[in-house]
């Protein structure tokens, strides 16, 4: 399979590249490519994962379809060939692409954990708090928690970290009222996707959601509930009180730490072999997911 690494649309107006996706400015809408470009510790690494903005576009897709219910998002039903008419151009676009609405983004991340790990297992074990959220004494590393839990964070520029913050501070930068709105969805479409995701061999250990108003109305937007964007655990391995083998960038991060990479750019190229095994992980989870 051709990896694509940046796509490059004759004609359209190229708004910026974030680490996984090229956005594109078609007027009144937006056109969204997903490339197979991985970033590991916020930085996009030179090797592409072949198939992987495939993978996530359809996995994004697969969600939007089944939280529609809950909260309307930002696809729009426009054929890709009515923003690229070239059907040269369009075949290696086919499955990545989604043209959506143009929203005003929320200005934090919605972060939904109903596991113990990463940011806020580092909290807990100093405060027992995860985002001024107190928990009982005496979980482990990747223990359930006896309920999900809203945890946001902000949102930084490229190539900086997100920091974890209290509901009290995300409600002031949008809003006390929209923000206990983004919190009640948050949870919701966790636990009813969660609950999903189980009963097919995966755990969903958490996620980060993003939010997008257009003309008063709130959207989910971006992607939602890939393993880029959410820690996804296999039911048949979870032994809570270590960390646990996942469904992403697994592979990745081991090799990057075992040759000393100081995690600052430019990062180091991958070996074909970590390549196809992250590939394969990414498949995986969508193949338990929606067959």
């Amino acid at each position: 399979m051709e990896a694509l690494y940046e796509s490059h649309i004759p004609g359209a107006k190229l708004l910026f590249r974030g680490k996984v996706r090229d956005v594109y400015d078609l007027g009144d809408a937006l056109m969204i490519v997903t490339t197979d470009r991985l970033s590991a510790f916020d930085v996009v690494l030179p090797t592409p994962i072949p198939g992987k903005g495939e993978i996530l576009n359809q996995m994004s897709l697969f969600w939007f379809e089944r939280t529609r219910s809950i909260l309307p998002n930002h696809l729009l039903d426009r054929p890709l060939s009515s923003a690229v008419a070239d059907a040269g151009a369009r075949r290696p676009l086919e499955d990545r692409t989604v043209i959506v609405r143009k929203t005003q983004p929320l200005k934090i991340e919605a972060v939904v954990r109903g596991y113990l790990s990463g940011s806020g297992l580092a909290e807990y074990q100093k405060s027992g708090t995860v985002c001024g959220i107190a928990l009982p004494a005496g979980l482990r590393d990747s223990d359930r928690l006896p309920e999900p839990i809203f945890t946001p964070s902000t949102k930084a520029p490229m190539g900086e970290h997100d920091e974890n913050i209290t509901f009290a501070q995300a409600a002031e930068i949008i809003g006390k009222d929209l923000a206990e709105k983004v919190r009640t969805l948050s949870i919701r479409i966790y636990s009813e996707c969660a609950e999903y995701a189980r009963a097919r061999g995966i755990i969903i250990a958490d996620t980060k959601f993003e939010f997008g108003v257009d003309g008063g109305q709130l959207y989910l937007i971006d992607e939602v509930l890939t393993p880029d964007s959410s820690r996804f655990w296999a039911v048949d391995t979870y032994q809570p009180g270590k960390a646990q083998p996942s469904f992403d960038k697994q592979f990745v991060r081991d090799y990057l730490s075992s040759i000393g990479w100081n995690k600052q750019p430019p990062a180091p190229a991958l070996p074909a072999e970590i390549a196809e095994k992250t590939a394969a992980k990414y498949r995986e989870a969508l193949e338990r997911l929606t067959k």
